[in-house]
């Protein structure tokens, strides 16, 4: 069969998911010359279709077609919501070997992501389109890869060597930028958008490609490029609506209040064209505290606070502070639900709700989703964007365990950017936090199969704020401690000064103020990270916040 004929037979098919998917799989098979499950493996040890598996959480499935060591694959009817397709995957990958290519199609479309163990996932889309045109060999060999060479399919570049490069051509736009007299918190902020705009059209935020083309059209025509740009952030502003000839949604969120643009000469604009061919889709949140700290002047560094703690040491703290309390809550529902099932008492309105499973399942997903996490020096954001990851795991978790034993239908997770609080002294950083975990939250659910919230798609994030979290200055003469948020849990990696670099860097001033309002409780020549740990404690012994970690 001819990618053509095959394109030709199925665009107008509108049968059902069960009764098309296997004709459909049998014909890609006969197209790429490649043998169907039953002439491969008649017993189906290895290669079969409705291939019976164990779902993650319990219960039992089947996945449509699956291949020991290359894919698992998921059918929906034509047209439908390949989302759920995917979750049901996610659901059985593990039970399946954990293949390296998890595949789902509603016969029109074919999305193929990568599985493999510690990259991030890489979607790629093979349409009825692809295969009917006059040249169909990309789309071929990426479905023959599928079915032969799932290896060729993996991510040569990690994540880490994206944000690495990414970080190398954006401090040298920065470094040039400053050069010509820009103040380096404008720098910054342009950058940020730019950074913002890079990864939306990688992620399907933006239309395809939209940014790259804008670069490649105006090298050497830097007003053509400074006009066009500013109209692009106005769109992505306010409403949305027609940017040349392709709709754009309205992102808010405040990053683009406004369509301002520094100007670029031709050698930057091809150095933005270069950083853009990355697939800004994979990169690390953490990088925008890597650009804040190469995009500003150097010189200003520890006075701004601007620091960046790896992974591991997040994790360090996240886990034991945080996802190790809530996990045991986890597994206290989980038995007291499994114990009320065995029971098998009958559920009326008049049974309490300490009594009804569900009840009870439904109570630990609402307290779950009032927890508060607070970094009271969040810098640009590397704690909260951990912290909140780690939430929504545990709610998808949970969501997917109450699906499988209650037989409840799939919730859409509903913990978001809101369950983290930060306190940052610089109001680009504050910023630049913000947009760390409005990322972090889009990657999330792309990861995970789900759609990102519209109208708008970024929500402001007043509960990042910028001020200092020590002293309260709002009446100079009069400085008073400041105030925190309730927070469940306090963690942070607080900026560590000595006195003399103290009085350097926040002046004589702020520190004998300082040292006067927390005298008797810390000694007068206490590091600045100090008074960050006396804090957490206030907070504890006040019942405000249940458990905090902090770096030192």
């Amino acid at each position: 069969m001819t990618p053509a004929a095959f394109a030709a037979k199925w665009r107008g098919v509108t049968t059902t998911e069960k009764a098309g998917s296997q004709s459909h799989f049998i014909d890609l098979c006969r197209m790429l010359g490649e043998p169907t499950p039953h002439e491969a493996d008649p017993i189906g040890s290895q290669y079969a279709f409705e291939k019976r598996v164990a779902k993650a959480g319990g219960g039992d499935g089947f996945a449509d077609v699956w291949k020991r060591d290359f894919f698992a694959w998921e059918y929906k009817g034509k047209d439908k919501d390949l989302k759920a397709a995917y979750v049901q995957l996610l659901a059985y990958k593990d039970d399946l070997g954990n293949p390296p290519l998890l595949v789902v199609s509603d016969i029109a479309r074919i999305e193929i992501r990568t599985n493999f163990t510690g990259l991030s996932p890489v979607v790629r889309v093979v349409t009825l389109d692809d295969l009917a045109a006059d040249d169909p060999s990309e789309a071929l060999a990426l479905l023959r890869h599928v079915f032969t060479a799932p290896e060729e399919l993996r991510p040569r570049i990690q994540p880490a060597q994206i944000t690495e490069k990414a970080a190398r051509h954006f401090a040298e736009i920065a470094q040039s930028l400053r050069s010509r007299g820009h103040v380096p918190e404008d720098v910054a902020r342009f950058l940020d958008r730019i950074l913002f705009c890079l990864f939306a059209e990688d992620a399907g935020l933006l239309p395809k490609g939209i940014f790259s083309r804008l670069s490649q059209a105006s090298r050497g025509r830097s007003d053509v490029f400074t006009t066009a740009l500013g109209e692009l952030f106005t769109k992505m502003s306010k409403d949305g609506g027609l940017f040349g000839t392709e709709e754009i949604d309205w992102f808010n969120g405040g990053l683009f209040d406004s369509g301002e643009v520094i100007p670029l000469t031709g050698t930057e604009i091809t150095t933005l064209l270069e950083v853009s061919k990355l697939n800004w889709a994979l990169i690390e949140p953490a990088i925008f505290g890597t650009l804040f700290e190469r995009g500003l002047d150097p010189d200003q560094r520890a006075q701004l606070g601007a620091h960046y703690t790896g992974r591991d040491d997040i994790w360090a703290l996240v886990e034991p502070v945080i996802l190790r309390p809530l996990r045991r809550e986890f597994a206290d529902m989980q038995a007291r639900v499994t114990l009320l099932i065995l029971a098998d008492k009958r559920i009326t309105k008049a049974t309490p709700s300490d009594q009804d499973p569900n009840a009870v399942f439904e109570a630990f997903l609402d307290r779950l989703r009032r927890v508060r996490v607070l970094d009271p020096a969040c810098g640009s954001g590397n704690f909260l964007i951990i912290a909140l990851w780690a939430l929504k795991d545990l709610e998808y978790e949970a969501i997917n365990w109450g699906s499988l034993v209650l037989k409840r239908p799939m919730q859409i997770p509903q913990i978001g950017p809101e369950a983290v609080l930060g306190i940052e002294l610089n109001a680009y950083a504050a910023e630049l936090a913000r947009v760390t975990v409005w990322i972090g939250e889009i990657q999330w659910m792309i990861r995970h199969g789900l759609g990102w919230r519209r109208n708008p798609i970024l929500k402001s994030l007043d509960h990042i704020e910028n001020r200092d979290a020590l002293l309260d200055l709002s009446d100079p003469t009069k400085p008073q401690e400041a105030e925190w948020p309730e927070a469940e849990f306090i963690v942070g990696n607080p900026p560590f000064l000595g006195d003399k670099v103290m009085r350097t860097s926040l002046g004589s001033v702020y520190v004998s103020n300082l040292r006067q309002i927390f005298s008797g409780r810390l000694p007068g020549q206490s590091d600045l990270a100090c008074y960050f740990h006396e804090k957490v404690r206030v907070q504890i012994a006040a019942g405000d916040t249940r458990r905090g970690g902090l770096l030192a």
